[in-house]
């Protein structure tokens, strides 16, 4: 269980954080997601994962990230989409790792369809593995200089209600978001169990870059460890500029969701590029798989049209 802080210090997270009676690998997953809001899990226990060679591809391509041949970035020092395409800045993070320009949109697709990973998040949004859907596979990486994320929760604005972050709370998520540290990162911060209930009056007249909330963690993840957690719970990112970064972020969800789900996926634009991959670098079960998981989310784009960008900043 994860522990909790006072408001002028801050703890990092047990790893990982299952503690359960169940024998079932999944069960207790989900069962640690459901009551923290996040659970920590080892790479060994995804034979796809290559992290020596995931670490080389993901060099290579944050290289031609920040000398702007590989245009598709996030630049500081906006925190939502849409990103300015110019560097000058710096970046924070590698958009469509699976695109199929991308030279190892292969490597990256054996990670993001692994067939252990696809039942796990199978077992945390209690989804068949047949429902899946393919989303999002970003990376998030060192900035050139120190940079932080606001307080949030992915889909409710800071603007909501407590009544209508209750709403959305107690709906199902539909989707499982994951980071995967290619290097020691401790840059998640987030406050445990902030995904099954509005926002307390401190936290709600926090500001938005507030150092400290009472029980946050930062997150500590090896390299090779995987973190799921809940979108809604209340956290926020604190990257430094002088360590390595390299944190693999994905989503995968289920059609379940239908247009619930579009807008925070299809605002990243990974519509205007899904139905060019036909994978053809993975081994024959894993493509029949990834191409499934790619149709439905190339039909929820046609479903659901323009759904413009969920938060703007000035």
């Amino acid at each position: 269980m994860a522990t909790q802080t006072s408001t002028t210090s801050t703890s990092t997270s047990p790893s990982p954080n299952i503690t359960t009676s169940s024998t079932d690998p999944y069960t207790a997953a989900r069962e640690a997601l459901d009551r923290d809001g996040f659970v920590i899990l080892s790479a060994t226990l995804f034979p796809s994962f290559d992290l020596p060679s995931l670490r080389a591809a993901a060099t290579r391509l944050s290289t031609s990230a920040r000398t702007g041949e590989w245009p598709y970035i996030r630049t500081l020092p906006k925190q939502f989409p849409p990103w300015p395409q110019d560097t000058s800045n710096g970046i924070w993070g590698v958009q469509h790792l699976l695109h199929p320009s991308n030279p190892e949109h292969d490597l990256f697709a054996k990670s993001y369809f692994d067939s252990e990973l696809l039942k796990y998040v199978a077992a945390l949004i209690e989804s068949e593995e047949e429902d899946l859907t393919m989303e999002l596979y970003n990376m998030l990486v060192r900035p050139e200089r120190d940079f932080e994320l606001r307080w949030h929760r992915d889909d409710i604005p800071a603007s909501a209600s407590a009544d209508e972050e209750l709403d959305r709370l107690n709906k199902p998520g539909y989707h499982a978001q994951w980071n995967l540290a290619l290097y020691d990162d401790s840059s998640l911060v987030l406050v445990p169990g902030s995904h099954k209930r509005a926002r307390t009056e401190e936290e709600r007249c926090a500001e938005p870059y507030a150092k400290y909330l009472p029980g946050q963690i930062t997150v500590q993840l090896k390299a090779g460890q995987v973190a799921f957690y809940n979108n809604n719970i209340l956290h926020r990112g604190v990257y430094d500029c002088t360590k390595e970064r390299m944190t693999l972020h994905g989503s995968i969800g289920t059609v379940k969701a239908g247009s619930e789900r579009a807008r925070n996926v299809l605002q990243h634009g990974v519509g205007e590029w899904a139905k060019e991959d036909d994978f053809g670098g993975l081994e024959e079960g894993m493509r029949e798989q990834a191409l499934r998981m790619r149709e439905r989310l190339v039909e929820l784009g046609r479903k659901s049209g323009d759904v413009g960008f969920f938060s703007k900043e000035e």
